[in-house]
């Protein structure tokens, strides 16, 4: 049974969600990330930062991956948008990821009444950019130059994601 929850409900899940983070943080993080801190500190502080919107994805104890928002627009009365980050481990990519995508994305709309949620993408991550098309994202933007990535520039890809039951 896959289960969104909080990295903090078991040690492991925390241990587990920061591993895969570490495995992956390439196709997650510009340079400017960790900003002098360890990897366990950022990681560590991007939790706190980032709750209740922090969960990871859970498969019969084991967690298959993460997923948060961050960059939340909107007040106490209403929330409007939110910049979705997710991350799978590799055996559980495919059809699992998609399946995942769509509850996700389902709750968010139902739960927080988002009008909006946004992913930003390298250009060359096809995997999560072919992910966010099947969940029913569109492309918005291309930002050139945006942030530095491994000393060199790097543009982002902006995909949107609407609440059809707003419109």
């Amino acid at each position: 049974m896959t289960t969104f929850i909080s990295p903090f409900a078991k040690p492991a899940y925390f241990e587990q969600a920061l591993f895969l983070y570490v495995k992956y943080s390439g196709f997650l993080d510009d340079d400017y990330a960790l900003n002098g801190m360890s990897v366990y500190e950022y990681f560590y502080n991007l939790v706190l930062k980032t709750q209740p919107f922090f969960f990871v994805i859970v498969e019969n104890d084991t967690v298959s991956g993460l997923v948060y928002l961050d960059n939340i627009t909107g007040g106490s009365e209403r929330l409007h948008s939110a910049e979705v980050t997710t991350c799978f481990d590799r055996r559980f990519w495919g059809g699992y990821t998609k399946y995942c995508a769509k509850l996700f994305f389902e709750y968010c709309f139902k739960k927080y009444n988002f009008v909006k949620i946004k992913a930003l993408v390298y250009p060359e991550n096809f995997r999560v950019k072919t992910l966010l098309k099947l969940a029913g994202f569109e492309k918005e933007a291309l930002l050139k130059n945006e942030t530095l990535r491994k000393g060199k520039l790097q543009d982002i890809e902006v995909y949107s994601l609407f609440n059809k039951t707003l419109r």
